[in-house]
This record gives structure tokens, C-alpha cells and sequence, in this order.
């Protein structure tokens, strides 16, 4: 593993993701209360024993950006490092990331003096688990130019994916970048044939492609120095070196959630909670996943229910009720407060007790939810204020709203708190 670099993508806008992504990128989104999705594929470094990771940033990386340099600090005895290399303007190359390609095209210039054999290509907003290890033992054993991770996808998403077919020995030999129609319907392929036995049951019958490559050193600079105007992994760059190179495949069995959606992060956060044992589980010793370390005291919880729930440190909460839920860092939950369905990202500090008395003095809700309010179906970004006597239970049903007024908006059905928003006391949404 010493001959391997992790490229860490930051992604773009996020727009899929917005209002969550206004103010960070789509990797410094909260997962689970504590966590923050860039900690996914850091932590599977870590654990596959990969200590030299980069993490490319450009769209509203602040947040991104402290969380990983105050996160992963190795020690110097280690030879390791997680570096956060900015989109920056150069006398070469005066233009941002235009892609993912684009990405590692800038960048290769810095990798260099690392001597790296392999470079490990990864995305910042998955949830997964994966010992990259062995997905670096097939690529060298099958002597591949590239490798990619795939995994079957029913056909209700599969024009959400890049897909591939497959020859006997894995060797790919078509890839299509979210393909619709009748080359969506050529793609089609036999899992059951790939050991995949409950392919029936749900419907697979393609491949899609992870967005987690491996290439040869050599490889990559080759097909970046010959495509410059090639600026995307899957709609350029793997069709590409197809042509070329060998590109094998590594089917990845476990589970795998691309968060690009506000109903998808919202799925895969509750599905956290889920019983008796959910797809992707946080607490497995062997494959413990890291974060930044916050030095908080356990949480208080008085005279409350708490049912098939997630609790964060640093917590009080008093007389609520709290049903498939997360709540999330230093949150405060007043009496007969009710949350269900709700994903509650937490608060960054805590209010002092001259701070809480100058809120009632001018009529501002303490950070957190006060008393007597309920609210269902929904994300609680981070600092949000929600006073007494508050219903946010979308009454009118509403599917979407495109505006944020009152600090809120709705998509797919789930109400979103806005972060910093203020939700003042007998509102009802």
C-alpha cells in the first residue's frame, strides 16, 4: 500500500443536494449525527492501510477544509498524510476543475514526487464500506491498466450510472455514462451468471460503475496528456481507455449508497437506525470509521421516550419523545417536544445562559426546538432555532418549494430547516 495515493474527489455544486449544500460541500454534509461524509472514504484508507490521501476541494470547501486538516493529523513516524489541495489558478492551467478528470489533471503535477505505482480514485459522497486492498490485489493480479468498482443496480436507477458489460474473465468491454433507451436497454447483462443469486428478487440486470477507479501511474498520465479536452472519468476518460489499455472490472458485493440526492441522504441516514441490523452500521470495531475528535460530555436525557433513535453527544433533552430519529451533536430538545422521521444535524456550540436570557428578551428562539412542538419527515440543518408551540408536519402535503422564505423549504415531501433558520414560536408549516 505504500506504492498508493488516494485521490479523494470534493465534488461540484451539489445543486441535487441544495439547500443543504449553500454553505459547505457536498463531502462536509453530517452523516449519522456526528460524522461527516468525507470521513467514509478516509476512514476506509485508514483501514486498508493507505496513509497518503489527497481530498481535492473547490465549491464552498471551508467547512470541508477545517474538518479534514483538524481531523487527520498522522504522526510524522508514520510517513502519512490527508492534504486538502484547493482549485487554484496557475500559470499553466488558469481555469478551475472543469471535472472529475479535469480534477486529476491539475493536481498530477503535485502527486508526482510521491513515486506512487497506483492511483486510487475515489468519491467523497458515498457510504460504504470497502477494503481497498483487495479491490488493489485484483487490479494487480489481472495486470490492469484500470480497474473500476462495480456493483449490479436494479432497472428502475441504472440510467443513473455508467454502465459496462463484462467479458468471461472481467475484462470490460463497453461502458456507456447514464445511458437512456435503447442504449440503456443493450447494456443489459446476466448477474445471475456473476454469482449474484438474489438477482431475481429484486431485479438487477446491470452493471454499474461505482465511480471508484484504480490506474496505472504510467496509465493515467498517458490518457490525460492524450485527451486534453476530456474532462470527465465516465463520459470521457473510461470510454476512452477501453480502446487502449486492459480495464477490468471488480464487482464489490457489499453495501453502497451514492448520496446525491436530498431523498437519498435523507434514506440513508434513517436506514442507520433501522432494525435489528442495518445495511451500513457504524459500530464494527475491526472497521471503525474516524472523525474529529470534539471532546463533549455524554448526553442527558430526562423523562423522555426514545424509540429506534440515534443519539449524539452532548445532548439534553427533557421530557420528549423521539421516534426513528437522529439527533445529532449538542442538541437541545425542551418538554413535550416530539420529533419522528427526522434527521436533526445538531447545533456547532453551545448557547451561553446570558445568551439564552437575551433570546427571550428579544423574542428569538434558543438554538434547538422548544417546548411543545412537533415535527415530522424531516432534516433539521445545523444552529436552526424552532420556538414553542411549532407544527412542521407539511399539512398541505406539498411535494416541492423552491423558495427558502421563513427558512425552510420542501422536496420529495421532506421538510428542510434551513441552517441558522428561525422558526418562531406557533408556526405551523
Amino acid at each position: 500500500m505504500n506504492n498508493v495515493i488516494a485521490i479523494i474527489l470534493g465534488g461540484g455544486r451539489g445543486e441535487r443536494l441544495y439547500p443543504l449544500t449553500k454553505l459547505r460541500a457536498k463531502p462536509a454534509l453530517p452523516l449519522a449525527g456526528k460524522y461527516r461524509l468525507i470521513d467514509i472514504p478516509v476512514s476506509n484508507c485508514i483501514n486498508s492501510d493507505i496513509r497518503k490521501i489527497f481530498v481535492l476541494t473547490q465549491f464552498n470547501s471551508a467547512s470541508l477544509n477545517r474538518h479534514v486538516s483538524t481531523t487527520y493529523c498522522f504522526s510524522p513516524f508514520m510517513k502519512g498524510f490527508v492534504e486538502v489541495l484547493a482549485a487554484q489558478q496557475t500559470t499553466v492551467s488558469p481555469d478551475w476543475f472543469q471535472g472529475t478528470a479535469d480534477a486529476v489533471r491539475k493536481i498530477l503535477w503535485v502527486i508526482e514526487p510521491q513515486k506512487a505505482s497506483d492511483l486510487l480514485i475515489l468519491a467523497g459522497d458515498h457510504l460504504y464500506k470497502m477494503d481497498y486492498r483487495l479491490f488493489i490485489k485484483s487490479h494487480r493480479e489481472t495486470n490492469a491498466d484500470v480497474s473500476i468498482s462495480v456493483i449490479p443496480v436494479a432497472e428502475s436507477h441504472a440510467s443513473s450510472f455508467g454502465l459496462m458489460k463484462i467479458d468471461s474473465a472481467g475484462r470490460v468491454i463497453e461502458f456507456k455514462e447514464k445511458p437512456t433507451g435503447e442504449a440503456l436497454e443493450s447494456m443489459r447483462v446476466d448477474t445471475k451468471s456473476l454469482g449474484f443469486v438474489d438477482a431475481s428478487t429484486w431485479g438487477t440486470s446491470y452493471l454499474a460503475s461505482m465511480g471508484i477507479y484504480i490506474f496505472k501511474r504510467e496509465v493515467i498520465a498517458k490518457l490525460l496528456e492524450r485527451y486534453p479536452r476530456h474532462t470527465d472519468f465516465g463520459k470521457h476518460l473510461i470510454p476512452e481507455s477501453i480502446k487502449d489499455f486492459k480495464v477490468q472490472s471488480y464487482i464489490f458485493r457489499g453495501y453502497w449508497e451514492d448520496i446525491g440526492t436530498i431523498e437519498s441522504f435523507y434514506r440513508a441516514n434513517l436506514a442507520l437506525v433501522k432494525q435489528p441490523n442495518p445495511d451500513f452500521s457504524f459500530f464494527d470495531e475491526h472497521f471503525p470509521i474516524y472523525t474529529r475528535p470534539r471532546f463533549l460530555p455524554p448526553s442527558k436525557i430526562l423523562n423522555s421516550q426514545v424509540d429506534q433513535s440515534m443519539i449524539s453527544d452532548g445532548c439534553i433533552i427533557r421530557s420528549a419523545k423521539i421516534i426513528n430519529s437522529i439527533v445529532g451533536v449538542r442538541t437541545r430538545l425542551e418538554e413535550n417536544s416530539q420529533i419522528e422521521n427526522v434527521l436533526m444535524m445538531g447545533a456547532d456550540y453551545y448557547q451561553s445562559d446570558l445568551e439564552r436570557e437575551n433570546d427571550l428578551k428579544n423574542g428569538i428562539p434558543h438554538v434547538g426546538i422548544g417546548k411543545n412542538t412537533i415535527i415530522r419527515n424531516a432534516i433539521i440543518d445545523k444552529n436552526a432555532r424552532i420556538g414553542t408551540n411549532v407544527k412542521i408536519i407539511n399539512k398541505r402535503k406539498k411535494q416541492n418549494t423552491d423558495c427558502e422564505k421563513g427558512g425552510y423549504c420542501i422536496r420529495k415531501g421532506i421538510m428542510i430547516i434551513i441552517k441558522n433558520a428561525i422558526i418562531a414560536d406557533n408556526t405551523e408549516i
